[in-house]
C-alpha cells in the first residue's frame, strides 16, 4: 500500500504484482506497466499542473507543505522544499528544450505579437513579457515564442524574432 496526494486528500492504493509475461525466446520478456498508476507516481497529474501554478502566484518553496495542508492533508506529504527545487529544476529543462525546437515544419496563417507587463512574485518593479502567438491553417492558436525584458524594445523584439528565425 501506498499514498497518493490528489486534490481530494491522501489516498492508499494498493498496485497488484504482475508477474511479466514470457515471449517466444528467453530475452524476449514483456515488461507489464501500468498506465493508471506509473510505478513511482506519488502524486495525480492534477497536483502536478497545480504546482507551477501556485509557485508562479507567490508561493515560496518552503512554504508549499503549509500552504497545501489543508488540501492534502497533514505534512502535505512529497512536497518538501527538495521536492520542489527537483520540480524546478525539472521546469527549467523542459523550458529549455522547447525554447530551441525547431520551427521549420510550423506554419502559421495570422501571428501577433504584444508585450504583456508582469509583476510576479511580488517584486517591486514589473518585467516586460514579448509573447508571440501564431494561428496555424487548422485555426489552432500556438505559442511561437516568448522573451522576458525589461521593457518593450525595438532591440528586445529584434532578439527574439532573429532567434525565431534562426530556428525556422
Amino acid at each position: 500500500m501506498r499514498e497518493i496526494a490528489t486534490g481530494i486528500g491522501p489516498v492508499e492504493v494498493a498496485r497488484p504484482k504482475v508477474r511479466d509475461r514470457g515471449a517466444s525466446g528467453p530475452g524476449d520478456r514483456l515488461r507489464f506497466s501500468s498506465a493508471i498508476l506509473p510505478l513511482w507516481a506519488r502524486r495525480t497529474k492534477s497536483l502536478d499542473a497545480l504546482i507551477p501554478v501556485l509557485y508562479l502566484r507567490g508561493i515560496s518553496t518552503g512554504d508549499f507543505q503549509e500552504a497545501l495542508s489543508a488540501l492534502l492533508g497533514k505534512d502535505a506529504p512529497n512536497l518538501s522544499p527538495s521536492v520542489i527545487a527537483g520540480l524546478k529544476a525539472d521546469w527549467q529543462v523542459e523550458y529549455e528544450r522547447w525554447q530551441r525546437r525547431d520551427l521549420s515544419a510550423r506554419r502559421y496563417v495570422y501571428i501577433w505579437a504584444d508585450g504583456v507587463y508582469l509583476q510576479a512574485r511580488m517584486e517591486d518593479h514589473s518585467e516586460c513579457m514579448l509573447v508571440l502567438i501564431g494561428t496555424t491553417p487548422e485555426g489552432k492558436k500556438e505559442l511561437i515564442g516568448f522573451q522576458v525584458g525589461v521593457r518593450e524594445s525595438a532591440q528586445s523584439w529584434r532578439e527574439l524574432l532573429i532567434d525565431l528565425r534562426q530556428r525556422g
